[in-house]
């Protein structure tokens, strides 16, 4: 486990972060940019020293400042992957691997070239590579290095949405075979839905929130932070069968049985599914003769104004669900807290690409 209770200053910038990362997870530390995410990171690491608190790291303190404990860089354990890769551009791929190993590494060469796939590149260098291929090199030297603990500052940010979709099967390999822990920054809300199993939620360099993703993901006031575009529940469910003639998986939840299109899921995968509020529409009256495959009954737990002609309604289906209607919608529906009605979602406005297996869950 990461626990860690800091306070820091960089010029007129302040940190003052305390939260707690389980062992052989995945912590998000979400944010907009400026939120302090990297400056976070960077005190974990032993980059910057923080002005008070401490850091400790699978119970073995790495900072301290009422003891005089700082433990340098280079021997806290812990791997590092830079937005960039930052690979030697003079070594081919084998040497910027063999770069990192330490003597006592838990995992052997072979183990993480065939983990990550990489087999085939041995004998090119970065110049050669996509910007895919360079994060998972750099990835590779960074677990040769026999961390503790992995930080990924943004690690997809400088690589395009074809090579990210790419990229991101391979860290959830390093969650389900590894269990090694990860903290993973990142300001795109879809990764950390994605490969998340905690988030830290920072804003003005302030922890705004810490808890589990579909927890923080349904809370209305988070909104704001979590980006609105985006804004929407994160159900855990589980897919019960696959519907071949019509292509559609059928996922067991809480609040029922979600219809997904196109997602080809084995029995038994334990999956989360994000659905945006946006694509969520009610009725009071349960709808007959719809396109709509997903239609749950449920009941208002919450409304939240946004300052626009929006408002956002959180649903009780059995699991939390969240809709984004307009006021007037809210104002012909006489909606208010506790009134009964019927939410309805579009199978085919679930993206299926966003569908995040979680750890040991077998695949189509």
């Amino acid at each position: 486990m990461l626990r860690m209770d800091v306070r820091h200053q960089a010029g007129e910038f302040s940190l003052e972060a305390a939260f707690e990362a389980p062992a052989g997870s995945i912590t998000a530390i979400f944010g907009q940019s400026g939120a302090g995410k990297t400056t976070l990171i960077n005190l974990i690491a032993g980059l910057s020293s923080p002005a008070e608190g401490q850091i400790v790291c699978g119970g073995v303190t790495l900072f301290n400042s009422e003891n005089g404990v700082n433990v340098p860089p280079e021997r806290r354990r812990i791997g590092y992957v830079f937005q960039e890769g930052r690979l030697f551009p003079h070594m081919d791929v084998r040497r910027n691997l063999a770069y990192g190993y330490k003597e006592g590494s838990m995992l052997a060469f072979e183990q993480i070239t065939e983990l990550l796939d990489l087999g085939s590149l041995l004998a090119r260098r970065p110049d050669t590579l996509s910007g895919g291929e360079r994060q998972r090199v750099a990835i590779g030297r960074a677990l040769l290095s026999n961390p503790a603990l992995l930080l990924m500052d943004e690690p997809l940010a400088s690589i395009d949405a074809q090579r990210r979709g790419e990229i991101l099967p391979f860290i959830e390999r390093l969650r389900d075979e590894l269990s090694i822990s990860i903290v993973y920054v990142s300001h795109a809300i879809d990764e950390v839905i994605r490969l998340a199993d905690s988030m830290v939620l920072l804003s003005g360099g302030r922890v705004a929130a810490v808890g589990g993703v579909e927890e923080l993901m349904s809370r209305l006031d988070l909104f704001p932070l979590t980006g609105r575009f985006e804004a929407g529940a994160v159900l855990a469910a589980t897919c019960r069968g696959y519907d071949r003639e019509y292509g559609l998986a059928e996922l067991a939840f809480q609040g029922g049985i979600l219809r997904v299109a196109g997602a080809e899921l084995a029995v038994g995968t334990e999956v989360r599914v994000h659905i945006r509020a946006r694509d969520v529409s009610l009725m009071l009256n349960r709808p007959e003769m719809t396109s709509v495959l997903n239609i749950f009954e449920g009941r208002v737990v919450e409304i939240a104004e946004t300052g626009s002609p929006q408002v956002d309604v959180r649903l009780d289906i059995g699991s939390p669900l969240i809709a984004r209607i307009t006021r007037k919608s809210m104002h012909d529906l006489k909606l208010r807290e506790g009134v009964k009605l019927h939410a309805l979602v579009k199978a085919v406005a679930i993206d299926r690409r966003s569908l995040s297996a979680t750890a040991a869950s077998p695949r189509a």
